[in-house]
């Protein structure tokens, strides 16, 4: 992956391309807390290795994915860190045996090893553990960005670096968790969690896609309205509603056959009891508490499947996003701030003001 100095950032090499500079700014924090750790700085411009890019960074957007590394997790990441999983731009240089032009406007993939989910039942070696760019390597909070060539997909003209970053994460995990996990069907009644959130808003325009009904759980009449706008058939403010009762009266008493989930712990209660016979919950997130509460006697008297589910396989990436690209998908942005305003960019975010994405332009 390239040397590096004593501070854990790449050192400029000689890389092929046409950027000859030594430093970039980039929004950086060097020890774990809120939003107040970030700071915008000067740091070496990163070199890319063999078979890597560096991307001149156009777009980079937000997830509650970077919330949690500058907060701290039990994972191994870059200190000082650089974050953000999303990145689009354009091609600026290659490192060995890496055949993409410079200028290619391009977006990435952030996830890294994701075959080590589909090594075959039993194997011994499932090769290296799934990592995500932003967060157990640095990201595209930056003016340049570093990742590998085999993560890029060209962007067409006409689509945006915005777009092409905000779609990239949420749309592949919303993808993955409905299609690859839940085998959501046409006609089937899906129910989807904190229905501002970025994955979420995804989530609602994938489901809709299958055929399906789609039912959501927000908070504040301004997302409801939010939400019914994107397609949702039903919206139920979890400040106001008893939503497990109107789940049941919206679907005739049957529940819901698909519940796509990132609230965690407050919510699984109410979702054992209104999801269906034989009806799948596909758990992608905690924001609100990782413990929950599982009464077996739904359970195992409706068959249900609990399941985890996280990003999406390289295939599903490129699947999503070239739906994104012909504008069968849209990713919904809250707001483009300039990458000088990264700390407000995770305030934001954290004091629940976004619907949807935020995204940062250095």
């Amino acid at each position: 992956m390239g040397a590096r100095d004593t501070q854990g950032l790449r050192l400029l090499a000689a890389p092929v391309g046409f950027t000859a500079m030594t430093t970039m700014r980039a929004a950086v924090f060097h020890e774990h807390g809120g939003p107040e750790v970030i700071r915008i700085q000067d740091v070496p411009v990163p070199a890319p290795g063999p078979g890597e890019v560096r991307v001149a960074v156009r777009a980079a957007a937000l997830n509650h994915l970077d919330l949690w590394v500058r907060r701290g997790l039990p994972i191994e990441t870059t200190m000082p860190h650089v974050g953000g999983s999303d990145v689009a731009g354009v091609v600026d240089a290659v490192g060995d045996g890496v055949d993409w032009a410079p200028g290619t406007r391009v977006v990435a993939d952030p996830s890294l090893h994701y075959g080590w989910y589909e090594a075959p039942p039993g194997s011994a070696d499932r090769g290296p553990p799934l990592r995500l760019i932003g967060e157990h390597t640095d990201g595209g909070f930056a003016e340049y960005c570093v990742v590998p060539a085999e993560n890029l997909v060209a962007i067409p003209e006409g689509v945006s670096f915005e777009s092409a970053a905000a779609a990239a994460l949420v749309f592949v995990t919303a993808w993955h968790g409905l299609h690859g996990r839940a085998r959501l069907r046409p006609g089937e009644r899906v129910l989807v969690t904190g229905g501002s959130g970025g994955v979420a808003t995804a989530g609602i325009q994938v489901a809709l896609r299958a055929g399906a009904t789609v039912l959501a759980i927000t908070s504040g009449p301004e997302n409801v309205e939010r939400v019914g706008a994107l397609g949702a058939h039903h919206v139920y403010d979890r400040l106001e509603d008893d939503w497990v009762a109107e789940v049941q009266r919206d679907t005739g008493g049957s529940g819901a056959d698909v519940i796509l989930d990132s609230v965690g712990s407050p919510l699984w209660p109410g979702m054992n009891r209104v999801l269906a016979v034989m009806g799948r919950l596909v758990s992608y997130g905690a924001t609100a508490g990782p413990k929950v509460q599982i009464d077996l006697r739904h359970a195992f008297w409706k068959q249900l499947s609990f399941m985890g589910s996280t990003m999406g396989t390289p295939e599903e990436f490129r699947e999503v996003m070239g739906l994104v690209f012909t504008g069968a998908l849209n990713p919904v942005i809250h707001a483009v701030l300039p990458l000088d305003e990264a700390r407000r960019a995770h305030e934001m975010l954290e004091g629940g003001e976004v619907f949807g994405k935020v995204v940062l332009v250095p």
